[in-house]
């Protein structure tokens, strides 16, 4: 969706000015919404790819106005009263006021180091060979979904090249709303400054982006 999240080559935002020395967490309720984002998507009630469609659905005036970690509290909210595991009431008073629903599975602190340490990997094996190779001209295409999609706004309808075949990945177009994994090619694919931006782009600069196979077009 073109929401308040896809804010690449916007103008009026300022630079990104990155903090020294920046610690994980700047408070500890941070870190408590982190640790009870990541113990609630465990429970496989929603997955990654509708935790980032969540957050981006948010209103564009809540989302600028907040910080990191209230925008993933807000959205944690909205998911736990989506699936019926909390009701508003006991979101608003902070405890469960009825019986708990049962859930899929519960991350629980033996071996839990170990569990995030492997990871959870989104690569696939491939139903069908590459549409594009490496050194191919593309064009992505010009689509503005009301869903879930990474292909970023500034890129479409722009020329660029495969970098680089990364292999095939859950697609989090449908993912995203429990529609299937439908494992799909990605590609890294650069763009010139220019191309993207006109004249005023750096004439030497170029952009790479994680694009799936469907975002692409033959150029």
């Amino acid at each position: 969706m073109n929401g308040a999240q896809d804010l690449g080559g916007a103008h009026g935002f300022g630079p990104v000015v990155p903090e020294p020395n920046e610690p994980v967490f700047h408070a500890e309720w941070e870190r408590r919404v982190f640790a009870m984002a990541m113990a609630m998507g465990y429970t496989g009630a929603w997955n990654l790819d509708g935790s980032r469609a969540t957050r981006e659905s948010l209103p564009p005036a809540q989302y600028l106005a907040s910080s990191y970690y209230e925008i993933w509290l807000a959205a944690l909210e909205k998911h736990v009263a989506a699936a019926g595991l909390a009701t508003p009431d006991e979101l608003a008073a902070g405890h469960a006021l009825e019986p708990s629903k049962p859930v899929m599975r519960v991350l629980a602190h033996d071996g839990l180091e170990a569990r995030f340490r492997a990871g959870f990997p989104s690569s696939r094996e491939p139903a069908a060979a590459a549409r594009f190779a490496v050194g191919d001209p593309v064009i992505a295409r010009n689509v503005h979904p009301t869903g879930h999609t990474r292909l970023p706004r500034y890129v479409r309808g722009r020329r660029g090249r495969v970098e680089r075949v990364d292999g095939t990945f859950v697609f989090p177009d449908t993912n995203a709303y429990g529609a299937g994994e439908n494992p799909t090619w990605l590609y890294t694919v650069s763009f010139t400054a220019q191309e993207l931006w006109g004249p005023s782009g750096d004439p030497g600069g170029t952009v790479t982006v994680a694009a799936f196979e469907p975002y692409l077009e033959p150029a």
